[in-house]
C-alpha cells in the first residue's frame, strides 16, 4: 500500500510550519497510539451490538424504531 500522509493542519500559521518541514526534511512521522488489543475490542462491540439490541427488542418496538429511522430518513430537512 502506499504511504499514509499526515493530515494537514487547518490553522494557517500550523500549515505553514508543517509545509516548511516536510520541505526542509525535518518532518516526523506520528506513529499509532491506539492500542491493537482496545481497537479490535471495540470494533468487535461494534459489529454485535444492533444485532444484540434486535434480539432484545420485541416485534413492535422493532417495528416503531424502524419507523423512526424512516421518518429521520425522509424527513425534510427545514422541519
Amino acid at each position: 500500500m502506499t504511504e499514509k500522509h499526515p493530515k494537514r493542519p487547518r490553522d494557517p500559521n500550523q500549515l505553514a510550519r508543517s509545509i516548511v518541514d516536510i520541505a526542509t526534511g525535518e518532518a516526523t512521522a506520528e506513529e499509532d497510539h491506539k492500542n491493537k488489543a482496545a481497537v479490535e475490542l471495540g470494533r468487535r462491540g461494534g459489529k454485535i451490538g444492533g444485532r444484540v439490541r434486535a434480539d432484545r427488542m420485541s416485534a413492535e418496538e422493532r417495528a416503531d424504531a424502524a419507523r423512526l429511522a424512516a421518518s429521520a430518513r425522509w424527513r425534510k430537512r427545514g422541519d
